[in-house]
Formats: structure tokens, sequence, C-alpha cells
């Protein structure tokens, strides 16, 4: 057994294809079009996360940290499936499972409703839902189950109980921020809304187990469900905000108990020699790094930018002294570093296996470094499984999702996804229109000549432009996203004669100061962003130093077989 490793998975948004609705008939696979507009594919996950637990399984590996995002959006049906499936793993493999919940997991005390279209055999698709509100509005076939609830604090945890949050006899220590009661009575605090008129009690299911000697895991609640101002009934889920966007930014704000206990914790592991790993589903430092202000200026306040931690946040990350976090949420492969004074403190974003790279982390303590490898799962068994519904769905509606479903292999198939991204999502939601047309008209060769032709503005750029040469704009764009959510990893998928072209055309554009009405200008940062993702922290093999937080890249990386058709 490799008693030292120890794998961190994030976001496997488990959705069960085998689900019923309703114990009758009928599919469970999602649509095509809902995939190709998400930041995940849906169906892929249930083969996704076998070959992941089986990959775990095949290295040895026992101890299992789970980032949140268990399931696909916390439905009842689709839980209980994946943790009797985590279950299972642990009675036939040993698998030890300590998870940490997300925000597609639970929802405050009391829940919220979920619906989804799945896809019947002629393509066609029938509404799931729990909500009776949109029963009656809906048209076409509709299931009404509370199946498709998802659970709020006390029945979720309940669910999950066999995974960390609750104490057991084999663990040699286990305690909350409150105390060693596993009890969630007492497990509460008050959390206010923002101008103090509304107040309610909600539990934190952080905890610290120590499942082997000198192991301390830290696994922290990073959820929270703030009360609007003014709300009534705070059963509904419009009475809260939801905390998707909020993560550590409301962390200091509503639960700086947690910090507190952070730091109290990490002193001690310090004190008793324990080796501490420590993770909570969002990032803790801001994965934008560098970029982020360059990000804002270029497209505005995206979910990316929205969702990363701010300054004040990352200076009390560092004040904790717990070193390393590992955090999911954003699906990106990155390494992040930040230094106070002599405090630091290191973030490990873990990718998803649902989303472009699909990956995971093994990690594993040497003496005073913490050495990370990243496992990639880009080949699943019957990662095709829900193929057949697509193309019935493609025949009823007429959508066209170009050479998506000629995909030989999962990985593959989830960078054909990250292209028809760009124009099913991040055009229509982070970007701006005038700069999203810009990249539908361009190819590589004319934003070359651009780089050599006096500033234009946006709407006068197609006078430059011959629709010929080079790479088309939304492949360009579609590497841009390769990169920014794959970091080092993106550079054994996209060509490296583009790579070439990329980091050319990045010098050639910081070489002139351009007017910032100019089109120049916005590819100028554009191009800027993209050279900073390919020299960003080692994220593929590395190790941390514990002691001084340095990051160096360690040697024999694995070869990804390159894909194609996209690249």
């Amino acid at each position: 057994m490799a008693q030292n490793e120890i794998a961190v998975i994030a976001d496997p948004h488990f959705h069960d294809i085998t689900y019923r609705p309703g114990g009758g008939g009928g599919s469970a696979f999602r649509s095509l079009a809902d995939t190709c507009a998400s930041t995940r594919v849906f169906n892929e996950s249930f083969p996704a996360l076998t070959a992941l637990l089986d990959d775990i399984v095949s290295r040895d590996i026992r101890i299992v940290v789970i980032a949140g995002d268990l399931s696909d959006d916390g439905q009842m049906s689709t839980m209980a499936t994946a943790c009797r499936l985590l279950e299972r793993y642990s009675d036939r493999y040993g698998l030890r499972f300590f998870t940490t919940p997300g925000n597609h997991d639970l929802y405050a005390m009391h829940g919220r409703e979920h619906g989804k279209l799945f896809v019947n055999e002629d393509g066609s698709q029938t509404l799931v839902t729990s909500d009776p509100a949109i029963v009656a509005e809906a048209a076409g076939d509709v299931v009404l189950t509370q199946e498709m609830h998802c659970a709020g604090y006390p029945q979720a945890l309940d669910m999950m109980k066999a995974f960390g949050f609750f104490r057991r006899p084999d663990f040699l220590h286990w305690e909350t921020p409150f105390g060693t009661s596993d009890d969630l009575a007492q497990r509460c605090f008050e959390i206010r809304s923002q101008d103090g008129s509304v107040v309610t009690s909600m539990v934190d299911a952080s905890y610290l187990v120590e499942p082997m000697e000198g192991l301390w895991i830290l696994s922290i609640d990073a959820n929270v469900f703030e009360p609007r101002n003014g709300a009534k009934n705070l059963i509904e889920e419009k009475s809260y905000f939801d905390s998707t966007d909020a993560g550590w930014n409301s962390m200091l704000r509503s639960k700086p108990f947690v910090l507190d206990w952070m730091t109290d914790v990490a002193r001690r592991a310090r004190r008793q020699g324990k080796r501490l790993l420590t993770v909570s589903h969002y990032p803790l430092l801001n994965p934008l790094g560098d970029t982020a202000e360059a990000e804002a200026i270029l497209l505005g306040r995206t979910g990316f930018v929205r969702r990363s931690p701010s300054p004040e946040v990352e200076a009390a990350a560092a004040a904790t002294g717990v070193g390393v976090h590992f955090s999911g949420h954003l699906h990106v492969n990155d390494t992040r570093v930040v230094r106070h004074g002599d405090d630091f403190a290191v973030n490990i974003a873990v990718p998803s296996t649902v989303s472009f790279p699909p990956a995971y982390k093994i990690a594993s303590f040497d003496g005073a470094s913490l050495n990370v490898e990243t496992a990639m799962l880009w080949d699943v068994p019957d990662f095709d499984a829900a193929f057949d519904a697509y193309r019935a769905e493609t025949a009823c509606s007429g959508a066209d999702f170009g050479d998506v479903l000629e995909a030989r292999s999962h990985g593959e198939f989830l960078s054909r996804v990250m292209t028809l991204n760009v124009t099913l999502r991040y055009f229509e939601k982070e970007w701006p229109p005038e700069l999203a047309a810009l990249m539908e008209r361009l190819r590589s060769a004319d934003i070359a000549r651009l780089v050599e032709s006096s500033p234009l503005p946006v709407e006068e750029v197609a006078t430059v432009s011959t629709l010929e040469g080079g790479v088309a704009g939304l492949d360009v764009v579609a590497d841009w996203y390769r990169l920014r959510t794959a970091r080092e990893l993106a550079l054994a998928v996209i060509a490296p004669e583009r790579v070439l072209l990329y980091r050319s055309l990045a010098e050639r554009f910081a070489a002139t100061s351009w007017p910032e009405w100019s089109a120049q200008h916005r590819l100028a940062i554009f191009f800027a962003i993209m050279r900073n993702y390919m020299d960003a922290q080692p994220s593929d093999r590395f190790s941390v130093d514990l002691e001084s937080g340095e990051v160096v890249a360690r040697p024999l990386g694995r070869t990804l077989l390159r894909q194609t058709g996209t690249a």
C-alpha cells in the first residue's frame, strides 16, 4: 500500500445516468446542448468517477480527499447513488474518503428545488423537477419527484456521514471548530444579513481528522449561506445569497472563527510534528494571479474574477500558517503562492474530471516537502455512453455541434467541448460583443498583420482581414481557455507550432505601446495573459518546501498523448 500517498480529487459532479425519473421509464441523459453551454459535462461524469477510483486503486493509494461537489447538483437520488459508489470502493478496496461540502452538494439548512431536462429516445426532452411551481408552467412532458430536491446541511451530511463529517472509532483524532462533539446541534453558528436585520443559525461542517498516525486532514467548509436583507421565509432558496460566487471572500465576514481555528490547528500540527493537509472547495488564493487585473480590463467581471479571493483573504490565509491548501470549484489546474512578510500560503487548484483537463492530484510528504503529481484521466471506458442520445437529440433539434461526437477518448471529448464552449458559453457570458465579433472574423495571419499596422478601432479591423492564413480566431480563443484552465498541462495538447505562434504574438504586441481605444491594445492584453498562463508556476509535477513555500518543478513528468482533430 502507498502509505504516504493521498489522492486529492475535486468536482466529480457525479450524475447518475442509470436513474429512472420517479421510478418509471425514461432516460437520465442530459442534453448535449446543456453540456456545451456549461463549465462541465454531465453524463460523462458517471463513467469518469468509476475510472478515477479504479486509477486510484491501481496506484495502491488508500486515502482519498474530495474537495467538494461530489454530486451534480445535490439531487437526492444522485447523491445517494454517489455515496453508495464510494462506500462500495471502501468495502471492496479499503479506500478511506474524506470530503468537504461544495456549493453543488447542499444548500443552507432546508435545501432547494431542482429541475433538469432529460433526453428521450426520440431526441425530445422531459423535464424532471422537484418544484411544483414549475410543473404548473411547464410545456411538454414533466415528471414531479422529490428525488430531484437538493438537501440542506442536516440531510446532506447524514448521507455523506461515512466521509469524515462525523467521528468514527478508527480515527486517531477528530474535532471541529466547536470542539470534539459531532452532534450538528453543537456545530452551529449565527449568521447575519449584511444590514444585521436577519439572523439565523447555520451549520459549519469543517473538521480535523487524523486517519493514520501523523497525518492531519483539515477539511474546511467554506460555504457561506448569508441571509438577504429583510428575508422573511428562511426556508426559501431566494432568502440567501448563493455561496457560488462568495467562497472565502465571505468567510472573513461571516465565519472568522474558522480562520482562528485554522491558525490554532496549524500551530498544534507544527508543535506535535503532524503532517497537515488542508482542503476546502473554494480557492484560498486568486488563481488568476498576475492576470486578474488584465482579465478584468479585457473582459470585465467574469465568473473567474467574481469568484477569486481578495488580497485581504490572501493575507489572512498566509497568516493562518496552514501553508498549503488544496481547492476545487473553478475546475482549473493551477499553483499559486503569496507571501506577506514571513508568512506564505500555497493554493493548489485541483482540476475536475468532467472539465478540461481531466485530472486529479497525488500528494505525498517527504520530510519538509510536499510532493505533488498530477494524474491525467484521458482515457475512460464507456466515455461515449450518451453519444446515441446526443445523436437523437441533434436529429430532433437540428443543432450543429461540429465534430464533437468524433472524439475518441474522454479527454479529447472534453477538449472538443471546450472549443464549443467559446461560442455557446464564453462569448455569450464573458466577452464584450465587439471583441467576440473581432475574434470570430480574424485568423492568426490577420492578427500578425495588425502588429505591423497603425492602431485601429475594433470596428475598422475588417479592413486588414483577409479571412485566410493561419489559425482561426475561434481556435485561438479555445487555446486561450485551455491554457486558462490547464496551465502547463495544455502545452501537451496544443500543437507546438501554435505555442510558438502565441509566444511570438505576445512578444510582438508587447513591444509597442498601443492606445487604449485600439484593437491592438486588447489583443496585446489577450496574448500577454496567454503567455502568463504558459509561464505559470509548476502545476504538473512539483514540490512545495513546507518551510519556505518555494515551489519547484520535478523532472520526469508524464507524457500526454496529443489529441487529434482539434489542436
